[in-house]
């Protein structure tokens, strides 16, 4: 039996990118204390705060800056944004071994195969993060729930395997055999808030707006008809559960790509509303709004807040 499926051993695991995503799943799982972790980063750090609802968690964690440090894991959780993915490879291939599974808590649809040719003969298993988290400093991070799980993942063996390893933390797995409809809900809701909080350079209050609602659920819309094309079964008033979900994430929340814009990083314009726009053509679907959306977006990532 490989370490990775023996519950009695003590499991190692690589969270590449500690951001939003990464800090709240490595300090969670590390404050359990029955996990041998480490943080794959850009810069080094000694300790990890986690802030929530509950209490805030304190940890110390083993970080490594450079990926011919790293071993084979027997799990690498993978949260950086997409378009950091081919930056990762390097790690990918230090810490992925033939027993090792490669969790992908990213933004946006076609997990599989956008990691397959990175992590050789490791196992790819795509998970749908729905908790809000904040990167306050490179050692600190802020979680808060926004639903009734932080996670998804389809119900076969290597889902059921990530939801053990949340086991006593307070991250709470949701198991689907439709985990396709699922991946493409969330997409639907990252594509109309992610861009518009980070036009507007507003946290979640500016969708209290109803202009702003209105431009949502025309979005909406749009990319329903392409994720329906898809194959995701999605009910007719899918876009008024998507908007109640919306707004039921607090005001004062922001999405990552807003946090994103006023850091002067990136933007996962592309991974978003790019991957809808990207459907609606293969599937022949127009997307006008989104595709604006999305110029709009790009054009926006080449000048940096208060330039």
């Amino acid at each position: 039996m490989s370490p990775s499926d023996a519950n009695s051993e003590r499991k190692s695991i690589a969270v590449i990118g500690l951001g939003s995503i990464g800090g709240v799943v490595a300090g969670l799982l590390g404050a359990t204390g029955r996990y041998d972790i480490v943080a794959c980063v850009r810069r080094p750090i000694e300790k990890l705060t986690v802030e929530r609802a509950e209490g805030t968690i304190k940890i110390p964690i083993t970080a490594l800056t450079d990926p011919m440090q790293a071993k084979p894991a027997d799990w690498v959780l993978l949260c950086t944004k997409a378009q950091d993915t081919a930056a990762s490879a390097v790690w990918l291939q230090r810490l992925c071994g033939t027993s090792t599974r490669v969790a992908s808590l990213q933004n946006g649809i076609g997990h599989v195969d956008r990691l397959r040719p990175l992590v050789g003969q490791a196992t790819v298993v795509p998970a749908i993060v729905y908790y809000n988290g904040e990167r306050l400093a490179p050692d600190r991070v802020r979680y808060r729930r926004t639903g009734e799980h932080d996670f998804c993942v389809a119900d076969d063996t290597d889902g059921q395997a990530f939801a053990g390893l949340f086991d006593g933390t307070s991250l709470v797995t949701s198991l689907s055999s439709d985990f396709k409809t699922l991946a493409w809900r969330k997409l639907l809701l990252n594509a109309a808030a992610n861009p518009i909080s980070a036009l507007t350079m507003q946290r979640n209050q500016v969708f209290r707006r109803d202009d702003i609602q209105a431009v949502c659920r025309a979005l909406l819309d749009e990319a329903i008809a392409v994720a329906r094309a898809d194959g995701a079964r999605l009910p007719a008033d899918e876009a008024e559960q998507a908007m109640g979900r919306l707004l039921g994430v607090p005001a004062d929340a922001g999405s990552s790509m807003y946090f994103d814009r006023m850091a002067g990083r990136p933007l996962e314009i592309d991974a978003l509303t790019g991957a809808v726009v990207a459907a609606g053509e293969r599937y022949e679907i127009a997307t006008p709004l989104n595709r604006m959306l999305l110029t709009l977006a790009r054009a926006a990532r080449e000048v940096r807040v208060g330039e």
